[in-house]
């Protein structure tokens, strides 16, 4: 019997004053020739040269040089791939040994659209690269390998500053009336439907050296249009380039340090950088707003920048986001306090239970609906596809089906989105989309960064961060504790890509947004829910480890004198595993459910094992454990049963206070 887990895994450590932290930066430029750019999936942009080379840039922060640190490496790419994130992880654990796993790395991606693709493991997103592009993908995961190797022989002793900005003039929303369904009184406490702040973290060596900055800001990276074959990194690379050239104004060359400063995305879904706004190529008449059309045509509409040409368009862009971002730099005096802490779990998205005001029921298998092959003002797409379709037609349906005809229990889910690819139910010649996701937020003092998976919109993003603010302050409040205000940075485009994920009211109008929310209309409450209950772990006093397997019905076998379940610990000078704890301990709990009727009939149904890292008598004993699951399973069409066991991974638990 085959069994999986879902591991929450949570860890702190003592905060001591200064924080301890390095920078790397190195170049992860692919082909500059014959491979597909990732963004606009239009199979006629191939890559032909080059204007601005692509960057990883890495930030390792510590508690001290002998704690657990935290990784934030920021790319300059269209979007995070799940191989390009546990391909990066593997090569650091043989180089770093247990320093980095996937629970204390965040890859955030600033989502250029002029970058060579096929690097994915999801069939979409590879389709227009014609597959996977090995060369590409093996110079990604040396350079930003590199760029982390420099960063852990770059640490240094210091302090970690933070400022928050307004920038206006540097985006629009693009999908307005999108926003517009959302509720009156929640658009009424904003004064703008794009969010405007900019977060930034300035990092000081003890010496009083200015060594490193990031900084969160949302606008898409689609200055350079889809007629560009020259690889760029668009706005936030150029603006991260003006910056690092003012720091490092003693004569070094681009990408080679030692200041590094990332343009970090944040929650951009619906954010344009082209602010001259949508106009009707031939008439130059504003476009149709609902369906982005002109005539009742998508790609005769198209946004522009605020330059002559979308150069020009971004500089513009990025030196704003530049001039901000120095603003704030200079002017910063706050500084971080508190623990470098991480949390992280894998979740299935497709079928989470969901109650949101008047919506009821269940996320669903991906799916991609008709408007998303619309395209966008930023990208129109090609064929007679607008933005806003809530029906399909006959010829395209009559295309899709050849493919794969949609289930009635997809289409329902999904509704009122018509459905264009079935994506969670095709597998052939590999997924085509993901259905286990990455969550994870990082913990830098007062400062939680919350890893967006795909692209959030406006309102999606301020509602995952009100959810993790609302989290600390009753936390705060429960421990009538007075601290430092916490900070919440979204951190877009991070780990994997789940294309978008927009608020259940602008799902409902069905433009390229809410058709490309692959997981149904309740995708964004999932993530809420999922991100408040990741902060409540992550600050709450004491923390538990959590484990969720498939099982089997523990009544096939009682396991007298024995255990459903054991915490084992690795002894790092014998090399061995022992038991430390078992089912019969106060500090574990095995929770057993069965999981509806068509998995009853099956005999599937889920073993919950959670862990309270602090023992009875007060003790937390630091190191890497894995946990495990045994049981006895009764196939279908036998009455013989058979035994099974499960693992988690082993993980490494840090503690403090």
């Amino acid at each position: 019997m085959l069994l999986f887990f879902r591991l929450l895994i949570f860890t702190t450590a003592l905060h001591c004053h200064a924080y301890h932290f390095g920078m790397g930066i190195f170049d992860i430029t692919g082909p500059a020739a014959d491979v597909n750019m990732m963004g606009y999936a239009k199979i006629t942009q191939t890559v032909s040269g080059i204007h601005l080379r692509l960057y990883s840039r890495a930030y390792i922060i510590q508690e001290n040089r002998q704690t657990r640190p935290i990784l934030f490496i920021n790319l300059d790419l269209g979007m995070t791939s799940q191989l390009l994130k546990t391909e990066v992880v593997n090569r650091l654990k043989s180089e770093f040994g247990d320093a980095f796993d996937e629970t204390n790395v965040l890859l955030s991606s600033t989502h250029t659209h002029s970058g060579p693709g096929g690097y994915f493991q999801y069939f979409l997103y590879d389709i227009t690269s014609l597959g996977f592009v090995r060369h590409n993908f093996e110079v990604m995961i040396t350079g930003i390998v590199q760029s982390v190797r420099m960063a852990w022989e770059n640490r240094v002793d210091g302090k970690i500053l933070i400022a928050r900005g307004i920038l206006t003039n540097a985006s629009i929303n693009r999908s307005p009336a999108s926003y517009e369904m959302n509720p009156a009184d929640e658009r009424d406490r904003y004064s703008a439907n794009v969010d405007q702040e900019m977060t930034l973290l300035k990092f000081v060596h003890s010496n009083g050296t200015a060594i490193g900055m990031i900084n969160w800001f949302p606008v898409h990276a689609v200055s350079m249009n889809n007629t560009n074959t020259l690889i760029s990194s668009d706005n936030k690379g150029l603006a991260a380039i003006l910056f690092e050239k003012r720091m490092n104004s003693n004569g070094r060359l681009l990408g080679k340090g030692p200041f590094v400063a990332a343009f970090a995305q944040a929650n951009e879904g619906d954010v344009s950088p082209n602010i001259a706004g949508p106009r009707c190529i031939d008439t130059g008449l504003p476009c149709e707003s609902v369906h982005t059309t002109c005539e009742g045509r998508a790609e005769k509409c198209i946004a522009f920048g605020p330059g002559r040409d979308m150069f020009e368009s971004t500089r513009i862009i990025a030196q704003r986001q530049m001039n901000k971002a120095w603003e704030l730099f200079d002017a910063a005096t706050e500084e971080l306090t508190g623990p470098i802490s991480f949390i992280h779990q894998y979740v299935d998205m497709t079928a989470i239970p969901v109650s949101y005001k008047h919506f009821q029921g269940t996320t669903c298998k991906p799916a991609m609906g008709y408007s998303f092959a619309a395209g966008t003002m930023d990208g129109p797409g090609d064929f007679d596809f607008t933005q806003g379709s809530k029906s399909g037609t006959p010829f395209w349906n009559f295309i899709r089906d050849l493919l794969k005809e949609p289930s009635k229990e997809l289409s329902d889910c999904h509704s009122p989105k018509p459905i264009l690819l079935a994506t969670g139910e095709l597998n052939l010649p590999v997924p085509w989309q993901p259905h286990e996701v990455e969550t994870q937020i990082l913990r830098v003092g007062n400062l939680l960064i919350v890893a967006l998976p795909g692209e959030f919109t406006t309102m999606s993003g301020r509602r995952v961060r009100e959810a993790v603010q609302e989290v600390v302050r009753h936390r705060k409040k429960q421990r009538n504790k007075a601290s430092n205000p916490f900070y919440v940075a979204l951190a877009g485009l991070s780990n994997t890509y789940t294309s978008y994920i927009a608020t259940p009211e602008e799902y409902q109008l069905q433009r390229y947004e809410g058709a490309s929310t692959i997981y149904g209309p309740l995708t964004l409450p999932a993530y809420v829910n999922q991100f408040r209950k990741l902060a409540d772990a992550l600050v709450q006093p004491q923390s538990i480890v959590h484990a969720e397997f498939v099982s089997a019905c523990p009544r096939n076998d009682v396991r007298q004198n024995d255990t459903f379940l054991t915490v084992e610990y690795f002894d790092e000078t014998s090399c061995e595993w022992s038991v430390r704890f078992t089912d019969s301990d106060w500090e574990t709990k095995f929770i057993w459910t069965r999981n509806g009727a068509i998995n009853f009939l099956l005999g599937e149904s889920t073993a919950i094992i959670e862990w309270q890292l602090t023992s009875l008598d007060g003790i937390c004993v630091p190191g890497k454990y894995r946990i495990r699951h045994f049981g006895k399973a009764k196939p279908l069409f036998s009455s013989k049963l058979q035994s099974f066991e499960g693992s988690t991974k082993a993980f490494r638990i840090t503690c403090g206070k």
